[in-house]
């Protein structure tokens, strides 16, 4: 009998639909650094490299990848005028474009609205001051909402239940040695920005860089994102904080007014939320 060749290579890969598959090339080909080459997409998905370059090939053919140069692939100019059509189609993102846009002028510092993703904040848009050095935090950027200033501040106004599921999904990662990764000091940390209206997130996702942000509701109270502000902590001492917190909570509440939320009133806190979470 004859002995197959490369066999691993053709086995389908367990739990996975076809959907599913495309949708992880999907994601690995928009992330940061492309063009990829098919081998890493291959690593980063967990799927054989021939399921991979069929996909890739499909997708290119509909205009959704686009080869490049050495065997790598980029997005192709389908899927970025799908991205760019989305990210223009939303009212709260309409509203927040001139808001960030003056924050930063009057702050100084990166102006970023976020959405959330299940347990990750998604960077939509920012605005950022013309400088030497730039945030990685870029549009389409994804980070766990414990780790950084957008997400604790969408974590903040959610129900005692539903922050805990985020809290409790899986064990949190420590992405620096600043990281907050126990819940219980997160909960503490989260009562404080429902009191504040912004949370701090202090070198939790990034060495060095500091974040201000306070969340943006809809009309039925519920969030629909996050605004906030990043900057180099040389450039933002901790003690800019009690500045830049109020500006970025009105900036924030400029947008939730846009959309027909009540403006809340300060050092107010759904106890009953506390209580579940404690």
């Amino acid at each position: 009998m004859a002995k197959a060749v490369n066999s691993r290579s053709v086995e389908p890969e367990p739990g996975k639909g076809p959907v599913d598959k495309a949708m992880e090339v999907l994601e690995a080909l928009v992330e940061p650094g492309g063009p990829h080459r098919l081998g890493e997409i291959a690593r980063r998905t967990g799927l054989t490299k021939p399921t991979v370059h069929r996909l890739l090939r499909t997708m290119a053919d509909h205009g959704f990848a686009e080869p490049a140069e050495g065997g790598s692939y980029r997005s192709g100019p389908r899927l970025l005028g799908l991205a760019a059509a989305a990210l223009n189609d939303g009212r709260a993102l309409e509203l927040a474009r001139p808001v960030l846009a003056d924050l930063r002028r009057r702050t100084g510092h990166v102006a970023l609205y976020a959405v959330r993703h299940a347990s990750e904040a998604v960077y939509l848009e920012q605005s950022e001051p013309a400088r030497e050095y730039r945030m990685s935090a870029r549009p389409g950027h994804r980070t766990p909402l414990y780790a950084c200033g957008v997400g604790l501040a969408m974590l903040s106004v959610l129900s005692g239940h539903e922050a805990d599921a985020v809290l409790h999904s899986a064990p949190l990662e420590a992405r620096t040695p600043h990281t907050l990764t126990d819940p219980d000091a997160l909960r503490e940390l989260l009562v404080d920005a429902a009191l504040n209206g912004y949370a701090v997130e202090d070198e939790y996702d990034e060495p060095d860089v500091r974040s201000v942000a306070a969340p943006v509701l809809n009309g039925d109270g519920r969030v629909v994102g996050a605004i906030g502000i990043s900057g180099l902590t040389f450039t933002m001492a901790p003690d800019s904080v009690e500045v830049f917190g109020p500006m970025v909570r009105a900036a924030a509440r400029t947008v939730s007014a846009g959309l027909g939320a009540r403006t809340p009133i300060l050092g107010v806190v759904d106890t009953t939320s506390r209580g579940e979470r404690e």
